[in-house]
C-alpha cells in the first residue's frame, strides 16, 4: 500500500473541509535530501544518509510532506500487554479510554505490536531496531550488545540489550535537528536510572513504592544516550511532566511517557493493593491525559498517541500487520509469528476528528516513521521498510485550524 494513500474513516470530515496544511520544511538540507530521495526512488534506487557512524537512515519521500498538518509536539503513552478486543471492545475495563477518549480521537483499529516480550517494542518505537533473543526475553540482565555487523534496513546484527553509540535513535535525530525530547518514567526517581552494565535487572518486578521497570524505558538501552549528559537531563521522572507542560516553550517536541508497572496495566493486582490491569490504567489516564490535552503545546500543534506495547502474550497472539519479521537476529525458539499482536492505538489532536477510525495497518515502526515525518527526519531501521504505512489523511482528518 502507498503510505500516502488515505484510507476511509467514518465519519469523513465535513464536505468542504480543508486538507491539513502543508508543513514547511524546517531545514534546507532536509528538503534537499527528501527531493533527492524522491528522484532516486522513482528509479528504484534505495537512498541512505548517515546519522551516526555505522548505521544508515532512509530518506523520507518528499511527497509525504503534503499530508502533514504542522504538528510540532508529539506525545506517546505506552500501556502494557492488552489485546485489541480486551481494550476497545464493549466489555472493556477501561471505559474512559475506550469510550470517553475514543469519542475525541481517531482509533487505529489495525495497529500492531512488533515483538514479544515488552522491551523490543519500546526499542522499536525510538530506533527501528528489530528484536533479538535477549530482548525478547525482556533483557533480564543489562548486557551490552555484541555486534557482528550490520544488515538492511539499518539493523545492528548480534545479540544483547544495550546498543552501542553507533546505533542511532530518534532522540539523537531530534537533538541534531535542534529539536527537544524527553522520556517521562513513573517511579524512576533518579534520572536515567538503569542497572549497571552486565548486572541483573532488579526492576523486573515491582516493589512497594518503586514500580519502575527499566525495560519499559527505551532510552536507557542506547549507549549514545546513557553516555551523554542528555540522559540525565531528558530521561526523567514522570513528576516533571506537569511543570514542563506549563508552556509550549518548555514542552519537548517529543514526549515518551511510561506509567509504572501498576498504572500501565501490566500487573494485576499490584504490590500496593491497587487492582492493576486496565482499571488502574484507566484511572491513571484520567489524571494525565487532561493535563496533556489542556496544555498550550497540545492545543497549538499537538498529537497524542495512546497505545500498548504488545498483546497479552507470545503464545496468545504473535500476529503481525506489515510484513515484519525477526530481522537479522534469531527469534526465541517456540514463538510462532514475528508480530506483537493487534493492540490498537488512539490518536488525539487538534488535527483529528473525534469518533473516527482508520483501518490502515500500522505498527510501532509506523509510529517511529510518522514521528520522523513530523519533524522532517530520515527513517531509522525498520521505519524505512518499503511500503510501510505512515500517518496520513486517515489520521489527520480534521479541517486545518
Amino acid at each position: 500500500m502507498n503510505p500516502n494513500t488515505p484510507t476511509p474513516t467514518a465519519p469523513h470530515p465535513a464536505p468542504g473541509a480543508h486538507r491539513p496544511r502543508r508543513r514547511k520544511p524546517t531545514r534546507l538540507a532536509a528538503t534537499a535530501l527528501a527531493l533527492v530521495a524522491a528522484a532516486c526512488l522513482a528509479f528504484g534506487m534505495q537512498v541512505t544518509t548517515t546519522q551516526s557512524p555505522g548505521s544508515a537512515a532512509i530518506a523520507a519521500p518528499a511527497a509525504t510532506q503534503g499530508y502533514l498538518p504542522g504538528a510540532n509536539h508529539v506525545f506517546v503513552i505506552n500501556l502494557e500487554n492488552k489485546g485489541y478486543d480486551e481494550t476497545w471492545g464493549p466489555a472493556s475495563a477501561a471505559p474512559y479510554l475506550s469510550q470517553t477518549l475514543r469519542s475525541q480521537g481517531v482509533l487505529l483499529s489495525q495497529y500492531y505490536g512488533t515483538a514479544h516480550n515488552s522491551q523490543p517494542n519500546y526499542v522499536a518505537q525510538i530506533s527501528g531496531q528489530g528484536p533479538n533473543a535477549q530482548m525478547q526475553a525482556d533483557c533480564q540482565s543489562y548486557t551490552p550488545f555484541a555486534g557482528t555487523g550490520t544488515a538492511g534496513p539499518g539493523q545492528a546484527v548480534g545479540g544483547g540489550c544495550v546498543f552501542p553509540a553507533t546505533v542511532p535513535t530518534v532522540a539523537g535525530q531530534l537533538t541534531d535537528a535542534g529539536k527537544t525530547w524527553k522520556g517521562y518514567m513513573e517511579d524512576m526517581g533518579t534520572p536515567c536510572r538503569h542497572p549497571a552494565l552486565g548486572a541483573v535487572d532488579d526492576t523486573q518486578k515491582a516493589k512497594v513504592g518503586d514500580q519502575y521497570a527499566a525495560r519499559h524505558n527505551p532510552f536507557v538501552y542506547f549507549a549514545g544516550i546513557t553516555g551523554s549528559a542528555d540522559c540525565a537531563a531528558n530521561d526523567v521522572d514522570l513528576s516533571a511532566l506537569k511543570s514542563d507542560l506549563a508552556s509550549a516553550a518548555t514542552t519537548p517536541n517529543l514526549s515518551m511517557i511510561t506509567p509504572n508497572l501498576c498504572h500501565d496495566g501490566h500487573d494485576s493486582p499490584c504490590v500496593d493493593g491497587q487492582p492493576g490491569g486496565l482499571a488502574s490504567a484507566d484511572e491513571w489516564l484520567k489524571q494525565w491525559v487532561p493535563a496533556i490535552t489542556s496544555s498550550p503545546a497540545f492545543k497549538k500543534d499537538g498529537v497524542l498517541v495512546i497505545t500498548f506495547d504488545e498483546s497479552d502474550g507470545p503464545q496468545s497472539d504473535a500476529s503481525a500487520c506489515c510484513g515484519e519479521g525477526p530481522g537479522p537476529n534469531a527469534a526465541l525458539p517456540g514463538i510462532t509469528g514475528m508480530g506483537g499482536g493487534r493492540v490498537g492505538a488512539l490518536v488525539l489532536s487538534p488535527f483529528t476528528q473525534g469518533g473516527t477510525w482508520s483501518t490502515t495497518p500500522y505498527n510501532h515502526y509506523s509510529l517511529l516513521a510518522s514521528i520522523e515525518d513530523t519533524f522532517g527526519l530520515p527513517y531509522l531501521g525498520y521505519a524505512g521498510t518499503p511500503g510501510l504505512n505512515r500517518f496520513g489523511l486517515d489520521v489527520y482528518n480534521a479541517s486545518a485550524p
